[in-house]
């Protein structure tokens, strides 16, 4: 069996096996996040892990620890290597609860990642929404490179992208090429038409950029939020260990379907981090890195 329905309170949710992917989030039937079906191709990776990198390594090449390395090219329009190693891994069933599913995977040393590692991904239903942790632990003999994110759409109500009122506080974000959406340089986000830090609607925006400098709270929680004119809305907040977050407004050439959810990948580090080094983390042998989100209703 690849999918696995939990349920708390008013919430439900289906996580697939393949990329431990979540396919579902429903808030008293209402569409949390854009779903995928099943049986079908995932479009646009929703839903899935992305590690151990996030985002887009240019050409697939990087050096580390003085070692040339070169991954697999995987989005060959703009020649990355996209989302890491494991969103198309079919994960093992660990614990499956009424409430909350464990996938475990293993990334073994491979060509373009020598490096050893075991994930573990956790989705936890309560009454107050989904919990999601993403454990690493480095199970190889040397240090590795690692990120990651979760990828969910967002869906904030029946209104179109364009009419939801986002929210979310940053410093800064990440300007990149037109082309290949790689990284030029941090630019400052005030009074910027990315600056959401007040609410406002989406509008005809299109955004595909990294954002840091993220507001937090007393307790070390960012927090995004996203309302339809209707007056229901989806609310996303994780800790510490993501210092970015990147935003998609998932536009598209038609026919294809265009800006149905926004893409709120809150992100370890940032793209093409292996090669810059920022916010990369080092993962020593038989250390772990945890990642924990949240999303909810609002």
């Amino acid at each position: 069996m690849n999918e696995h329905r939990i349920s708390a309170g008013s919430y439900t949710a289906v996580v697939s096996a393949e990329g431990a992917n979540l396919r579902s989030l429903q808030y008293r039937g209402r569409d949390l996040v854009l779903p995928s079906r099943t049986g079908h191709p995932n479009p646009d990776y929703r839903g899935i892990i992305a590690a151990p990198w996030p985002n887009r390594i240019p050409d697939g090449h990087y050096t580390f620890d003085g070692e040339l390395l070169e991954l697999p090219i995987n989005e060959h329009d703009r020649r990355s290597a996209l989302h890491g190693l494991v969103f198309g891994r079919t994960w093992e069933l660990d614990v499956h609860e009424s409430s909350s599913v464990i996938l475990k995977c293993t990334v073994p040393a491979q060509e373009g990642y020598p490096f050893a590692l075991h994930l573990t991904a956790q989705y936890r239903l309560t009454e107050e929404g989904l919990n999601i942790t993403l454990t690493a632990k480095n199970t190889g003999a040397t240090p590795a490179p690692y990120g990651a994110c979760p990828h969910p759409y967002l869906v904030a109500g029946p209104s179109p992208l364009d009419e939801w009122v986002l929210q979310f506080k940053a410093e800064r974000f990440l300007e990149v090429t037109a082309d290949r959406l790689l990284p030029v340089g941090e630019r400052d986000l005030m009074g910027h038409p990315f600056d959401y830090e007040q609410p406002r609607p989406i509008g005809n925006t299109q955004m595909d950029h990294a954002f840091t400098g993220l507001g937090v709270d007393g307790n070390g929680t960012a927090e995004l939020t996203l309302m339809d004119p209707t007056g229901v809305g989806v609310g996303m907040s994780w800790d510490t260990s993501c210092t970015w977050l990147q935003l998609h407004t998932a536009d598209r050439e038609p026919p294809l379907p265009n800006r149905l959810g926004l893409a709120v990948e809150p992100m370890t580090c940032p793209p093409d981090a292996f090669n810059s080094g920022k916010d990369l983390v080092r993962l020593l042998p038989g250390e772990e890195h945890l990642l924990r989100c949240s999303i909810y209703a609002l």
